[in-house]
């Protein structure tokens, strides 16, 4: 019974091992920066960090013709091909189906400038007579456009005409390259927004006052009504204060009649025009032509016009 036991117990651990194997074995890689573990720079992987969203996207572009057809499949920090080489960028030759790594995932570099981020694959398959059979390399750049989450990954050339330092060059679209935008407010925006903020303030404000504590209603909510109300006049006289070239002190050129100018006039402002008139009234009964004067107080003579003063005693 116990050695049954025993090869059961064995067995079931021998499964566990290779569960754990295969588990390990197929568990997708990811970037892994140039340079000791846990001493990576902080930048590079807030950079990578960034990229978060594209690293479940794939990006094939095809290139040439005939014998000379490439097709280049990409992805961002995860595996691109067969899925067991850590390639990051692969060249596939589509006449033979030959997979070439152009570069892979542990042997990552990246920076960024003010709206592009360059992602660089190191370590691909050596080069077969040219560069100095040194390991390929996949340089990315990652151009802004705030239009595409990730879009147009097109190769641009591959430089293999020098002895060392070869390269292959791709470009991709994408909105993560972009600086973020940073609005600034001028000052007049900035006293703009404070001076409404504080309209609405006082007016929501001071409805709610007049409304739950003074009791108003109707228009009498609104605060300071009648000060409101009376601002067009407040208006015109500060409009006629300022602009108006006009001295101040300088009476209008007519006036208006009041009802208390209308009254009765007295009678005593005509006396003065009784004698006048009088005199007038004889020479035209008369027909006297200037012959006779008017002397006040004449008595009898026969040229004086106002027999009715007569006065004997003073007559010439």
């Amino acid at each position: 019974m116990f050695p049954l036991y025993s090869s059961w117990r064995t067995g079931l651990l021998l499964l566990l091992a290779v569960a754990v194997r295969e588990s390990w074995q197929t568990e997708e890689k990811t970037c892994d920066l140039v340079g000791e573990k846990d001493k990576e720079s902080e930048k590079e992987l807030a950079l990578l960090k960034r990229l978060t969203p594209l690293f479940n996207k794939s990006f094939e572009s095809t290139v040439g013709q005939g014998q000379d057809m490439y097709i280049y499949m990409f992805r961002v920090c995860r595996e691109a091909g067969n899925h067991t080489s850590g390639a990051g960028l692969v060249q596939i030759n589509k006449s033979n189906g030959k997979e070439t790594v152009v570069g892979r995932l542990n042997r990552t570099q990246i920076f960024n400038g003010s709206n592009w981020i360059m992602l660089i694959y190191k370590g691909g398959d050596e080069y077969d007579s040219h560069c100095g059979k040194e390991q390929r390399r996949a340089v990315v750049m990652i151009s802004c456009n705030r239009h595409t989450l990730a879009d147009n990954f097109n190769p641009v050339f591959e430089e293999r005409g020098k002895v060392q330092d070869c390269f292959y060059l791709f470009e991709i679209d994408s909105s993560l390259a972009c600086s973020p935008e940073i609005s600034h407010l001028s000052v007049g925006s900035i006293l703009l927004v404070t001076f409404a903020s504080l309209i609405a303030v006082y007016i929501i404000g001071g409805f709610l006052y007049q409304r739950l504590v003074v009791g108003a209603k109707g228009m009498e909510q609104f605060p300071h009504l009648a000060f409101w109300q009376d601002l067009g006049n407040l208006v015109a006289d500060g409009c006629d204060f300022v602009c108006r070239s006009k001295p101040r002190n300088v009476p209008a050129a007519y006036r208006g009649v009041g009802d208390d100018q209308l009254g009765e006039e007295s009678e005593e402002r005509d006396d003065h025009l009784l004698p006048i008139l009088l005199e007038r009234e004889w020479r035209q009964k008369w027909d006297i032509q200037g012959s006779a004067t008017f002397r006040p107080g004449c008595g009898g003579c026969s040229t004086c016009p106002f027999f009715w003063l007569r006065d004997v005693s003073s007559c010439p």
